[in-house]
């Protein structure tokens, strides 16, 4: 999977690089300096999405340990800096938020389920959004959109068994049950992870009962974290340029999401986020140049917020893994003084 990803950064590195060869280099460069710093402006406005996605993950989490705005605004940042940035297939990024929010004390169960929860809300807050950008294409794009929207549409229809996979899976005790097949194919070796899988599935199924939670979530926080996204995207038009309304700018974003989280095997869309920026921007009247300047817009945003993202990663692995060090010396040191003070016994 690993060198999969690296191969697929290469294949769609050199796609980003041939269709800005393909078109005028020029023209791209030239919308790009003349936006300035009007662009850092616009990166720098993703810190609005990151928050209200740290306020929806919060409300999933229940417990004396849960983690303050603060610490979830900067997990949000760390997990959005390794999926966007690493060949993970945007899942590294959930192992490590479990890691960093087992550190800070948050028991197991509720960790991986406010996890799944998580990404399950958001794969159909997600459609909906993509449904309703299809939707403003059929409406008002021209007919040679109409064809975009099509096909946007049919994936769409395609996925929709999603929505009642994640509508069901909390009754089905997914975990346990694979635990347990598990556990009857290696002779009970796994009988300890049946109860902790049955824990996950328990922290699942209460999330998903709190309907108040959840029905925040999709229709108050996401909405809201879409918004703010998009803001990103007026934003950076405005300085390249180009005047489009503020809904354009939601339309542009839910698609581009779609389609990104459809090549989630890419590491950042390399080459598919520059190509679906030239096809949803020119549905909407917008030239190449000023599509493949707002996709280099994008990229400017992943240098200034993700990679420092990853630096802040690497500090988080080292303040959670000294308390787990230390924990495990002041162990070794009391096995070290109970073994001798064994043996001096032994000797008297």
């Amino acid at each position: 999977m690993k060198h999969l990803g690296r191969a697929a950064a290469l294949v769609g590195l050199v796609l980003s690089l041939w269709l800005v060869w393909r078109d005028d280099p020029r023209a791209v460069l030239g919308a790009l300096r003349a936006a300035g710093g009007g662009l850092v402006l616009a990166a720098l406005a993703h810190v609005l999405p990151m928050i209200a996605n740290a306020c929806d993950w919060r409300s999933l989490i229940r417990g004396a340990n849960r983690p303050g705005l603060g610490k979830m605004l900067h997990l949000v940042w760390v997990r959005e800096s390794i999926n966007s940035m690493l060949p993970v297939a945007r899942i590294g990024g959930e192992v490590v938020s479990f890691r960093m929010l087992r550190g800070w004390g948050v028991r197991p169960s509720t960790a991986v389920g406010s996890l799944i929860v998580d990404m399950q809300l958001t794969v159909i807050s997600q459609l909906m959004f993509t449904m309703v950008g299809i939707g403003f294409l059929f409406a008002h794009a021209q007919s040679g959109a109409l064809r975009l929207a099509g096909q946007l549409a049919w994936g769409i229809v395609a996925l929709t068994p999603l929505l009642l996979l994640f509508a069901l899976v909390q009754h089905a005790n997914p975990f346990q049950r694979v635990t347990r097949a598990l556990n009857h194919m290696t002779s009970g070796k796994l009988a300890t992870l049946v109860g902790q899988s049955a824990q996950i599935d328990q922290s699942i199924k209460l999330i998903w009962r709190r309907r108040a939670v959840v029905l925040r979530y999709l229709f108050f926080w996401q909405p809201l974290q879409c918004v703010a996204t998009s803001l990103e995207i007026w934003l950076a038009l405005y300085f390249l340029g180009a005047r489009v309304s503020f809904v354009e700018a939601i339309v542009i974003e839910s698609l581009i999401q779609a389609i990104s989280s459809a090549a989630f095997f890419v590491p950042g869309g390399l080459g598919v986020q520059e190509g679906a920026f030239i096809v949803i921007g020119g549905a909407l009247g917008l030239d190449p140049a000023t599509c493949l300047a707002l996709a280099a817009a994008r990229r400017i945003r992943d240098l200034l917020m993700f990679v420092p993202g990853l630096i802040a990663w690497q500090f988080s692995e080292s303040s959670v893994a000294r308390p787990a060090q230390r924990v495990e010396r002041r162990a070794r040191a009391d096995l070290a003084e109970h073994r001798s003070s064994v043996g001096d016994g032994s000797r008297r």
